[in-house]
């Protein structure tokens, strides 16, 4: 059986009804951290005018394409080995990049490679989105986030729930413009950055 997460079951509704729209000029997308794979079919069935591009780490690629081969859509690739500190990425152009709940459990130079990686690869006019908690102006949106930031410090000091505006800066060094801040369940956002120029 391929690997599931709750939380990706949970999730996957609200994120594609933001994406139905924000994704509706978007040809090819590139998923960073794909993870179970959940997200890539249920995206990949509910935008069927895209190509879905899904990536992880080389050791979780097997429960991915164990859930991509049952359940048999043509417009979700094969998934491709990515560590997003390894530049540049083993992909082409794209014109969206997609990642949940990944920046906040990278360590700081990572989620800078991500920036990086994602400004390589998008065409001008391309869609970032980033899903995941965030804190604004150094506050968290709320209690359980503070614990959830201090849970994660205690698995990797390294990790934890970033600040929009570092973030934001990141985009801004790659020609990316932030566009949309949208709150979602369970205390996420759904942040979504273009880059200038015609699709």
């Amino acid at each position: 059986m391929p690997p599931f997460s709750q939380a990706a079951e949970n999730n996957k509704e609200p994120i594609v009804r933001v994406l139905v729209d924000t994704f509706r000029e978007v040809r090819r997308v590139l998923e960073i951290g794909s993870g179970t794979g959940q997200h890539a079919v249920h995206f990949g069935r509910a935008l069927p005018h895209l190509i879905w591009q899904p990536s992880d780490l080389a050791e979780n690629l097997d429960g991915i394409r164990a859930r991509l081969e049952r359940e048999g859509l043509a417009n979700v690739r094969p998934p491709v080995a990515l560590d997003v500190g390894l530049l540049p990425w083993p992909v082409g152009s794209v014109d969206g990049v997609f990642s949940a709940n990944a920046v906040h459990i990278m360590g700081w130079p990572r989620v800078e490679d991500l920036f990086f990686g994602a400004g390589d690869v998008l065409e001008p006019g391309g869609t970032l989105c980033l899903y995941g908690p965030f804190r604004y102006k150094g506050a968290f949106t709320t209690p359980s986030n503070a614990e959830f930031d201090a849970w994660l410090k205690r698995q990797d000091p390294q990790s934890g729930i970033r600040d929009f505006e570092a973030v934001d800066e990141l985009a801004c060094v790659q020609g990316l413009r932030f566009v949309a801040d949208h709150a979602m369940p369970a205390n996420n956002q759904l942040l979504v950055w273009r880059r200038e120029g015609v699709v």
